[in-house]
C-alpha cells in the first residue's frame, strides 16, 4: 500500500555540489518495502540543468512516468529524475511533481 506524507522540514537535492531541488513542500512516498521517494513541486526544481528525455516507464500503482537528464559542470546524469503528469487516481498526490534517484544524488532532509 502506498502512503504519501508531507515532509516536515526542508528537502534538498544536490548533484556535484549544485542544488537542483530545494523545498519545504516535498512529499514522501512510501511504497511497502521499496525505498522512500521524495517528490518536489516543479517550482522548487532547477529546470535550467534538467532536460526532458524520451524515456518513459509505467508503474501499475502510479501510472506513466517521464524522465529528465541533468547536465552539471560538463557532466551528464541520464534519466536521474522523473515525474507523473497524470498519475492514476490513487497517486494524485504526486501529480506534476519531480522525484530524483536519491541513491544517485545527495539528498538532505532537515526537519524542523
Amino acid at each position: 500500500m502506498n502512503t504519501f506524507n508531507k515532509v516536515a522540514g526542508r528537502v534538498t537535492v544536490t548533484i556535484d555540489g549544485a542544488t537542483v531541488a530545494d523545498s519545504t513542500d516535498a512529499i514522501a512516498l512510501h511504497e511497502g518495502s521499496l525505498r522512500t521517494r521524495y517528490y518536489f513541486p516543479k517550482s522548487d526544481v532547477d529546470f535550467e540543468v534538467l532536460e526532458p528525455t524520451s524515456t518513459s516507464t509505467r508503474c501499475p500503482w502510479k501510472g506513466q512516468a517521464s524522465y529528465w537528464t541533468a547536465r552539471i559542470g560538463g557532466k551528464e546524469y541520464p534519466d536521474i529524475a522523473w515525474g507523473y503528469e497524470e498519475p492514476l487516481p490513487e497517486a494524485e498526490a504526486i501529480a506534476g511533481r519531480v522525484c530524483f534517484y536519491d541513491e544517485k544524488v545527495d539528498l538532505e532532509i532537515r526537519t524542523t
